[in-house]
């Protein structure tokens, strides 16, 4: 049988799937294992700087990304599993890492697969994608981070329409909004994904890596805090190898090599 989730290294990124397309890819305790298992191997490969997320949609009539929580898992008395300790739902949105990962969705993302992509940190998806948080239509609550991201990503107003009625944001508005960086063709996501991969990994990862952190606390620390997280982040980047490499690379008019260090 397939992995329900597969890893693959294309250079320095980390291609990760969720493959369950039988089951329009929602949610269950092996996917929530395997996305931590994969989220484990990018962090702990130093020759990878970045990872990418798709999901297989092979054989959907209608392309789903992620369906969001198995409704079939729940019932059965096996919720527990689909959270882990470090990850929390699909083990993965509330997982810390240092490395970036760009979501690459081509199809419906609702309820938890709208909140996968939210905990990502850059979006690609396909003109024939939407994003929804269905939940209020079940009695149910975006409870995976979804009620708080999606107003960041997007502004309160919008949010707002969409959390209370359940219907999903169509790609290209949700490209107007802000949601999503990169607007493609059906099919091309994952491709453009790798792009967008392969132009950040072209600069230093200890400086992407940094800048990331301080991007992310500007969401809910004070600027006093945060010109201290700059501040160290800059003292780290400073004191790396890379740093020399990066200006003697700019001086002998040549590609710098990175190494992370």
């Amino acid at each position: 049988m397939a992995d329900i989730v597969t890893y693959e290294t294309r250079e320095r990124t980390a291609l990760i799937t969720l493959n369950r397309p039988e089951a329009r890819n929602a949610v269950n305790g092996d996917v929530a294992e395997g996305m931590e298992a994969a989220i484990d191997q990018m962090e702990a490969d130093d020759e990878v700087w970045i990872g990418v997320l798709q999901a297989n949609t092979e054989g959907q009539s209608k392309p789903v990304f992620c369906a969001g929580a198995d409704l079939k898992a729940i019932n059965s008395g096996d919720a527990a599993r689909l959270s882990t300790a470090r990850g929390n739902f699909a083990g993965f949105v509330y997982r810390e890492r240092k490395k970036p990962v760009i979501v690459a969705v081509d199809g419906l993302a609702t309820a938890g697969g709208c909140e996968i992509v939210l905990a990502a940190d850059l979006v690609v998806a396909s003109r024939n994608s939407a994003f929804g948080l269905a939940e209020v239509k079940r009695n149910l609550i975006a409870g995976a981070g979804g009620l708080f991201r999606l107003p960041r990503a997007i502004g309160k107003s919008a949010a707002m329409e969409a959390i209370l009625t359940g219907e999903p944001i169509p790609a290209e508005r949700a490209y107007e909004l802000g949601l999503v960086s990169r607007l493609v063709e059906p099919g091309e996501a994952t491709t453009e994904a790798l792009r967008l991969a392969e132009q950040i990994t072209a600069n230093a990862p200890l400086a992407v890596w940094e800048s990331r952190k301080v991007v992310l606390a500007s969401e809910d620390q004070d600027d006093d805090t945060l010109k201290q997280m700059t501040d160290a982040a800059m003292g780290k980047v400073m004191s790396s190898e890379d740093l020399k490499e990066g200006l003697t690379a700019f001086i002998e008019k040549r590609t710098p090599q990175w190494t992370g260090r």
